[in-house]
C-alpha cells in the first residue's frame, strides 16, 4: 500500500511538472552557443524562436526558427568579417566610447549582466557596459525580443542593427519588405532614408515559411538604410553608412512571423504596438 502511495505522489509530481512546462512559453537556460565559437550564452526558448544572447558581449549571436534554422549566423572567428564576426543583433555601439551590445568577437567590449525578471511569459535582462556609460534592457515575450537602449552615454550616438543571414544563408533569392511601400524587393536592393512610421522591415527566403522582422517602436526622420553585403544584410535603424544618430532612450523588437504575405507581417507589426 505504501509503494502504491509512493508511486502515485511520483506520478502526480511528474505530471504537475509537465504542466508547468507546457504552460511556460519563455524558458530560460545556461549554455554554450557553439555555432557562434562556443561562448557562454543565456538561451531563451520561445514559442516562435530561440535566442542565444552572449553573457559577455550582451548581444544576439544566434536566432533559431522552428526548423532550427539560425537566421543571425554569428560566429566570433577573426577575418571572417561578414561571413561571421560582424553578424547579430543589435549590433548597436561600434566606437562611440567602446564597442557594445554585440555578440563578443575581438573588437567587442565586455558588459556584465543581471536577470531581472523570469516569469512564464516573459524575461528581462539588463546589461551594463564595463565603463558604466551604456545600459541595454533585453525583454523576450513569447512572439518576439525586444531590445531598449535604457542609458546611453552622454555626448555620443548609436544604431540598432539587424547583420544576419535570411533563412541561414544569403542568396540572390531573398527579399524583403518594408513600412515605405507593399512592393517586394529582391535583398540586393537597398532601402535609403527614414522609413515612415511604424518604422519597420522584414526579410524572407522563397524556401522558408516564414521572415524575421525587425521593428523601431518610436518614430524619428532619421535614415534607416538598408545595403545588402555577399554574406550578410546590414539593416541599421538611425544609421547612413557609418553615421549614427539615436541619442535617446528607444526601443527596438526582432522577431519572426509564420507567413510570407505582406498584410499578415504589418498586421503583426500593428499589434505589437497596440
Amino acid at each position: 500500500m505504501l509503494l502504491l502511495l509512493l508511486n502515485a505522489c511520483t506520478d502526480q509530481a511528474a505530471q504537475t511538472k509537465q504542466a508547468a512546462q507546457t504552460k511556460q512559453k519563455v524558458n530560460l537556460t545556461h549554455g554554450i552557443d557553439e555555432s557562434a565559437g562556443g561562448d557562454s550564452t543565456y538561451i531563451i526558448t520561445t514559442p516562435s524562436a530561440t535566442y542565444f544572447l552572449e553573457k559577455t558581449g550582451g548581444g544576439l549571436s544566434s536566432m533559431n526558427d522552428k526548423d532550427g534554422v539560425d537566421w543571425l549566423g554569428f560566429h566570433k572567428k577573426p577575418g571572417s568579417a561578414h561571413k561571421g564576426e560582424y553578424r547579430g543583433f543589435p549590433n548597436a555601439i561600434h566606437k562611440q566610447d567602446g564597442s557594445y551590445f554585440h555578440a563578443m568577437n575581438a573588437k567587442t567590449d565586455p558588459s556584465s549582466s543581471v536577470v531581472n525578471m523570469e516569469s512564464k511569459n516573459h524575461v528581462q535582462i539588463t546589461f551594463t557596459s564595463d565603463n558604466k556609460q551604456w545600459e541595454g534592457t533585453w525583454d523576450f515575450h513569447p512572439d518576439r525580443c525586444d531590445f531598449t537602449m535604457s542609458k546611453i552615454s552622454p555626448g555620443y550616438k548609436y544604431w540598432v542593427q539587424y547583420e544576419g543571414v535570411p533563412n541561414g544563408q544569403m542568396d540572390s533569392t531573398d527579399f524583403w519588405f518594408s513600412s515605405a511601400d507593399k512592393k517586394l524587393h529582391l535583398i540586393n536592393e537597398p532601402q535609403i532614408g527614414d522609413l515612415p512610421a511604424p518604422e519597420w522591415m522584414a526579410f524572407g527566403d522563397p524556401n522558408s515559411p516564414r521572415m524575421l522582422y525587425m521593428l523601431h517602436h518610436e518614430d524619428d526622420n532619421f535614415p534607416d538604410n538598408y545595403v545588402s553585403r555577399p554574406d550578410m544584410t546590414v539593416l541599421g535603424f538611425g544609421r547612413q553608412d557609418k553615421d549614427k544618430y539615436l541619442t535617446t532612450v528607444q526601443t527596438f523588437s526582432i522577431g519572426l512571423v509564420e507567413s510570407k504575405a505582406y498584410s499578415v507581417v504589418d498586421k503583426t507589426i500593428k499589434q505589437i504596438l497596440e
